[in-house]
């Protein structure tokens, strides 16, 4: 599953590690998203998405 989290991240000025503390989960974890390495849970996901103002279908993207 692709996602836009980096460029919604970086767009809106936050680090890694700023995402992180607002969610409660580590630098790595955020990193491990963003390159594609870990699927985060839907909890995860929705909070992800309301943190960068978007909605959990624009964030991420289903593989085809």
């Amino acid at each position: 599953m692709k996602n836009n989290i980096k460029e919604l991240r970086k767009a809106l000025g936050y680090r890694q590690e700023d995402l992180a503390a607002c969610l409660g989960v580590t630098r790595q974890t955020i990193n491990a998203i963003e390159n594609q390495k870990y699927n985060p849970t839907l909890e995860l996901a929705m909070k992800l998405a309301k943190l960068l103002g978007t909605n959990v279908e624009e964030l991420f993207i289903l593989d085809k």
